[in-house]
């Protein structure tokens, strides 16, 4: 069997100075209102969208390269809802320890793992993505890769946002790329919605829509703490409604040790 979930995460990132996009009781943290920044974005009635894209994407690359210095615990939940209507309860648990070895490398330690999926294959490569943490940033990096287009302002809970589209501009084999909308918050410029799914789609590997909640770590970083997905699955043959659910916390940031030892004078 080749169905396949393959988890992608997208990114949620709260505002400062004010009320956040609401977080699911279960992801809940001891977290701290952001300092403010002030606006990188000229104050003018019709933004620059390239203005607001340089400013946005200059803080995701801070995020992104500070989140990679960082371990935490890691919960992810895998659940099987029902395939092509019939309800099933397939669920599978794993719970993993993100730490640093003495060299200085990431390590992943699992704690527990429970349960089984028998409708769909779990693989290598949904682990992989799992335990390494690739969330989408529009970093200064990735930024070339992909088109993005401006489509006005909404509301996300008590935020007023910028809001665009993003699509890869061209897809190389051997890599996912991210396909959805942003809404960026117009006084602060950063990132505060990621709503979307990696493409391509393929008939017996399918995407589900992800969405990630931030908060704020260190009083500094933003990171994510909840991803959710609910999506049903549309494979080869069959309908599979899936749910996701991964959570991070106890959040701390890796510090090399050093012992310098002195010879006494001869």
């Amino acid at each position: 069997m080749k169905r396949t979930v393959l988890l992608v995460f997208v990114l949620v990132i709260g505002s400062a100075g004010r009320s956040s996009p609401q977080v699911p009781d279960q992801a809940k943290t001891q977290a701290q209102p952001p300092t403010k920044t002030e606006p990188k974005v000229s104050e003018q009635a019709s933004p620059d969208p390239q203005e607001i894209i340089k400013a946005f994407s200059a803080k995701e690359t801070e995020f992104y390269e500070a989140w990679k210095e960082y371990a935490y615990h890691q919960v992810a939940e895998v659940r099987v809802l029902s395939v092509n209507g019939a309800p099933r309860q397939e669920r599978m648990t794993i719970i993993s320890d993100i730490v640093f070895l003495d060299n200085g490398r990431r390590d992943v330690q699992i704690v527990r793992r429970a349960g089984d999926l028998r409708s769909v294959i779990f693989t290598r490569d949904d682990e992989e993505v799992i335990d390494n943490l690739q969330p989408f940033a529009l970093t200064e990096r990735e930024l070339p890769l992909y088109d993005l287009n401006y489509s006005g302002k909404e509301k996300v809970d008590e935020l007023d946002c910028y809001v665009f589209s993003v699509k890869p501009k061209s897809i190389k084999a051997g890599r996912f790329y991210f396909e959805g909308k942003i809404w960026v918050d117009d006084r602060d410029l950063q990132v505060v919605r990621t709503v979307g799914k990696p493409v391509p789609q393929k008939k017996n590997s399918q995407f589900p829509q992800f969405e990630t909640i931030r908060q704020m770590i260190d009083d500094k970083y933003w990171f994510p703490v909840w991803t959710h997905a609910d999506s049903e699955l549309h494979f080869q043959r069959d309908n599979v409604h899936i749910e996701e659910t991964i959570t991070y916390s106890n959040y701390k940031r890796f510090a090399s040790k050093a012992t310098i030892q002195f010879e006494p004078p001869k």
